[in-house]
């Protein structure tokens, strides 16, 4: 009987091997297809953010009898009068330090090589070594091709937004037939399952929306908190560019545990330009912000919602980014967080009696 069960598992392997050899084969078939996904992709992934980030308010105005489009339509005059006060108050404060950054560039980096130089002449470093290479140059060099590196990434990223009209144009009609028909979703892909897998079929569906919008809501919660208090510290501490490097920190504070620590780079060196003492400042600001963020802030809003290893978040982080830039980045953990769900109900289903029997 194992003999048998094993020729038969080794002729599925084969069989499913097969499917992928000949699939490359059909590439020319499968282009137009992955071509459609790439373009909608960016505008689905929006979609979806708002959508988990406006449910609750929706869902509270429903429950209180209020007709779910009227209350999908007051959500979207509320969030664009708050876009539009946000837009009056804080982007001309943001377009002036952006637009001061870029011109004090170049004098930015000369003040990071003459920090460094300062520090190569102090005396107690010097006795490390009589063969020290030059900090200076080496150090600033980094941070040229720093520079660089993080332009031409951002300039490719920002292609994925060359369709910007498509994109807001699209965006919120998907986003409101989603608040709209959301919750029907699972009663239309019931009719499609088994009757004796519906019920697991239902609970995998409920559970990849609990694990979505816990995640994104939770995302948004603390990133938001962290953001606001890195922006009262850097104000408190007279730190430059206050504003753009907070948003900065929320841009990269969106990405799960190593955005805490590229967000905090553009800190430290603009910090360090104006003195190492106000660079120490921020870092200490920075290590007790993110530890009551860690400690308080994100235990209550996520729970152990995020069971994700930090080594398996960082090569997942490490595959989107490769594959989709800074879109990739930001979806493949909840990509992987469906994914995980779905292949755990398929193995408790169809695997997991099989593999006990095996064992036994």
């Amino acid at each position: 009987m194992f003999q048998n069960r094993f020729i038969i598992n080794s002729a599925k392997v084969i069989c499913v091997l097969l499917m992928i050899y000949l699939t490359t084969k059909i590439s020319f078939l499968l282009n137009p297809i992955l071509r459609m996904i790439h373009i909608l992709l960016l505008p689905v992934l929006i979609s979806g953010f708002f959508y988990y980030a406006l449910r609750p308010i929706v869902d509270y105005f429903s429950d209180r009898k209020v007709i779910r489009s009227v209350a999908i339509l007051f959500v979207y005059f509320v969030a664009a009068a708050l876009i539009s006060l946000l837009g009056i108050v804080i982007w001309p404060l943001l377009q002036d330090q952006v637009t001061t950054l870029m011109n004090n560039l170049p004098q930015l980096i000369e003040g990071f090589r003459n920090q460094i130089d300062q520090i190569q002449q102090n005396r107690f470093l010097s006795m490390f070594g009589s063969s020290q290479s030059d900090w200076s140059n080496r150090l600033s060099g980094y941070l040229d091709n720093g520079v660089k590196t993080a332009a031409d990434y951002i300039s490719q990223s920002l292609l994925a937004f060359t369709n910007f009209v498509v994109i807001a144009a699209t965006v919120p009609i998907i986003v409101y037939y989603m608040l709209k028909e959301g919750a029907k979703l699972p009663l239309k892909l019931l009719p499609f399952i088994p009757k004796k897998y519906r019920a697991d079929c239902k609970s995998m569906l409920s559970e990849m929306d609990n694990a979505l919008s816990g995640y994104i809501l939770g995302r948004v919660i603390v990133t938001s908190i962290l953001t606001a208090m890195l922006y009262i510290g850097f104000l408190l501490i007279h730190l430059p560019y206050s504003l753009l490097l907070a948003v900065i920190s929320f841009v990269f504070n969106l990405i799960p545990y190593i955005g805490q620590f590229l967000g905090a780079i553009p800190c430290l060196i603009v910090a360090f330009i104006v003195s190492p003492a106000k660079a120490l400042w921020v870092a200490g600001i920075i290590v007790v912000i993110q530890n009551v963020e860690g400690n308080l802030i994100a235990p209550h809003v996520y729970g152990k919602r995020l069971d994700i290893h930090p080594l398996t978040a960082v090569l997942l982080l490490l595959i989107g980014g490769d594959i989709l830039g800074i879109v990739g980045i930001l979806a493949v953990i909840p990509i992987y967080m469906i994914l995980k769900i779905f292949v755990r109900h398929l193995y408790q289903l169809f695997l997991e009696k099989k593999v006990e029997e095996l064992v036994e």
